[in-house]
């Protein structure tokens, strides 16, 4: 079978004519930056909240433009319409730039301009291409540029995007906290240095990996109002050249009525275009949450490790056979995937800390690798945090009287004598049972220190979970 010829328009720029699909809503630029940038698989489209904050950006300047004048009502309109077609979910598909570009993502911007100036043309009745009527620079950019229409959407795509992380976040906090109530009574050996040190409940234990994570809600929301001040307006280098009078204000007044954000035009325009601090207490804050949800992971590996020769202390629904030579084992893969994806979020902060440092003068081109690493981290922990929600956490099960045994054969305990025969009594007593394998209780009658009531009413691992009086 005769397999169909793509069909193309010819369009052109500063560098000359190039030949583009004649469907596709993209021109130019864009296929300039699809033959350039083959480097990350990663693309734009992979990013919808990005589309759609870029769309908002373009549709809040073409309204303020028409408000001071600068664009016709008409072509303003169209913009609008088309922004809003691709806030819909309309259009995706014609944003395939690679995250990964060089040129401060220059790429990504008049990819915008040409799909929405295409999708325009076509509102107001003609074909695309034909941009005589409304063109990506001179209409849909109009008083933009890349340094600050570019920026600008990555800080609302990040809003938007916390806001589902957020979301995964409290679910798995939510899973943590049920299994804190589940295990309310599950006496267990709490440890320290990989020692035993003294009792506990399991769900002490899990209650406090939900406050934990608890405290991460905080640090996100804390972090991510640091993104709405925004520099529209300030085109290439903040001082606002080819940008109308009173349109920045403007712009920055219908981007936050669009998107019901409470975004603030920076201050001082010129420090802002350059300054990509925001971006690392942000990505901070995401390397802060990893640490901690790997280190979670960690101890459910640790407490399911066994099921003979280990902790055994809970179980970890089983998702998958452990080894393709040792029958019947099974591996703690849930905990393990989210460990990388944390180790991956970790490694990303320290590239947008380089990237960062890197910026030269009045703009630091390395924004797109600070992007792409900070649209990874949230979608890997966003997902990472689902599936040890759904796949691990809802179904731990605890073996109680394992961990009680466990409690009543520990020389930890010891430590609950301190207060009624001391310290360097309570020593010699763990270092003889640790010696003749004899109980503490034992020993402790041999040698007269306390009676068998005194030591049933001390050792009993529920009591030692509270403070209680001395005798």
């Amino acid at each position: 079978m005769e397999q169909e010829q793509e069909i193309y328009r010819l369009e052109s720029d500063l560098l000359g004519e190039l030949q583009v699909p004649v469907n596709a809503y993209y021109g130019v630029q864009t296929q300039r930056g699809i033959n350039n940038y083959k480097i990350s698989n990663s693309k734009m489209s992979d990013y919808p909240d990005f589309i759609i904050a870029i769309a908002y950006v373009k549709q809040a300047a073409a309204l303020a433009n028409a408000e001071v004048g600068a664009l016709e009502p008409q072509i303003a309109e169209a913009i609008s319409k088309a922004c809003e077609e691709i806030i819909a979910g309309n259009l995706h598909e014609n944003f395939p730039i690679d995250m990964m570009q060089g040129g401060a993502g220059t790429s990504v911007n008049m990819n915008a301009n040409e799909v929405i100036a295409n999708r325009a043309l076509e509102l107001m009745g003609y074909e695309k291409g034909d941009y005589a009527h409304c063109y990506p620079n001179d209409h849909v950019n109009c008083g933009q540029s890349t340094n600050d229409a570019y920026p600008t959407a990555i800080r609302y795509a990040i809003i938007r995007m916390n806001k589902t992380l957020v979301d995964s976040l409290q679910q798995l906090i939510a899973a943590f906290r049920a299994k804190g109530k589940e295990f309310k009574d599950v006496v267990k050996m709490g440890r320290t240095q990989l020692q035993d040190a003294v009792p506990m409940t399991s769900g002490q234990e899990f209650n406090a990996f939900a406050n934990n994570l608890e405290e991460e809600v905080a640090n996100l929301e804390r972090n991510v109002k640091l993104l709405h001040e925004i520099n529209m307006g300030g085109t290439a280098i903040g001082t606002g050249l080819n940008a109308a009078p009173g349109y920045a204000d403007l712009c920055t007044a219908h981007l936050s009525e669009l998107t019901g954000e409470k975004f603030e035009k920076a201050s001082d325009m010129i420090e802002a275009t350059p300054d990509t601090g925001a971006y690392v207490s942000y990505s901070a804050a995401l390397k802060r949450l990893a640490v901690k949800l790997s280190k979670i992971c960690n101890d459910l590996r640790l407490m399911a490790s066994g099921p003979r020769c280990g902790l055994h202390e809970i179980n970890l629904p089983p998702m998958a056979p452990g080894s393709s030579i040792m029958p019947g084992k099974v591996n703690p893969v849930i905990p393990e995937v989210t460990n990388q994806v944390c180790f991956k979020v970790i490694g990303n902060d320290t590239a947008v800390c380089f990237a960062a440092e890197a910026g030269q003068l009045q703009l630091n081109v390395m924004e797109p690798v600070i992007t792409e690493c900070l649209f990874e981290s949230i979608t890997w922990l966003t997902n990472a945090m689902h599936t040890l929600r759904e796949r691990c956490v809802v179904g731990i099960t605890v073996n109680a009287q394992h961990t009680l045994d466990m409690v009543k054969n520990s020389i930890g305990i010891v430590t609950a004598l301190n207060p009624y025969i001391g310290y360097k009594n309570s020593t010699k007593i763990a270092k003889e049972a640790l010696a003749t394998g004899k109980s503490l209780e034992e020993v402790a009658l041999e040698k007269g220190l306390l009676t068998k009531e005194q030591l049933d009413e001390i050792l009993d691992p529920v009591n030692m979970l509270r403070v209680h009086k001395k005798f």
